[in-house]
């Protein structure tokens, strides 16, 4: 296993091989000390040492795994918007979402996305990813009304939105595979739907077009609301 000249180490730090005799060899740690040390107990450790390594590097391959394209997940986020004329429900301002069932939670990872639906406005209204992984608080702590003590809460970005919830893309103008009576169903608020990517990709790209589309009209009334004030 060992091999003059060879770098191992051991709980001590890193050290070169110099010289081996018999059971034992002499080495030079990265600080210069020098000891000689049994191969056989050092074998172990330096098997141990590994181990750890490889196990280590696995468990970062499964985490860029997760954050892959591939392995991304999609959901509905379904919100309660009492006042649809505006982006002012619980958690938009702080970017957050709730999350109150700690299973689902668990499963979910940053780079996940999501498409918000608002239950009075009947509308999709905004795209967003998860940039932080869940934490435990009190949804008091968001101004969440509710009776849960704890529940996950995760940061989000905001990648598109319609900037006026009933300007979205409706319900009933389209066809989703994952829920086929989406139209029918009632959900509750702050739940989490899990579709399938294809479905995410065409509320976004619906979505997308949307906002663009409401932004420029957003421009447009206000270029004919200071036009206005000028008469």
């Amino acid at each position: 296993m060992f091999e003059i000249n060879g770098v191992y180490a051991n709980r001590k730090g890193e050290y070169t091989v110099l010289a081996i005799n018999g059971p034992m060899m002499h080495v030079r740690f990265s600080d210069g000390s020098e000891a000689d040390l049994s191969m056989r107990i050092q074998g172990r450790i330096w098997e141990n040492i590994i181990s750890e390594r490889e196990a280590a590097e696995a468990k970062e391959a499964r985490r860029a795994t997760r954050m892959g394209h591939g392995s991304v997940q999609h959901f509905i986020k379904v919100v309660s918007l009492p006042a649809a004329k505006d982006m002012m429900f619980t958690g938009w301002q702080e970017k957050v979402i709730m999350v109150p069932n700690p299973i689902q939670a668990s499963n979910m990872n940053v780079g996940d996305r999501l498409i918000y639906y608002g239950i009075e406005s009947g509308t999709f209204f905004a795209v967003a990813t998860i940039t932080t992984a869940g934490k435990q608080r009190d949804p008091k702590d968001y101004f969440f009304t509710t009776d849960l003590q704890t529940a996950y809460f995760f940061s989000v970005d905001v990648d598109a939105d319609s900037h006026r919830p009933q300007y979205g893309v409706a319900r009933e103008s389209v066809e989703l595979e994952s829920y086929p009576n989406f139209r029918k169903q009632k959900f509750d608020p702050e739940s989490l739907l899990k579709i399938s990517e294809d479905d995410f990709e065409l509320l976004a790209e619906i979505l997308t077009e949307v906002s663009e589309d409401d932004f420029e009209d957003i421009e447009d009334e206000d270029e004919d609301y200071v036009e206005e004030d000028e008469d």
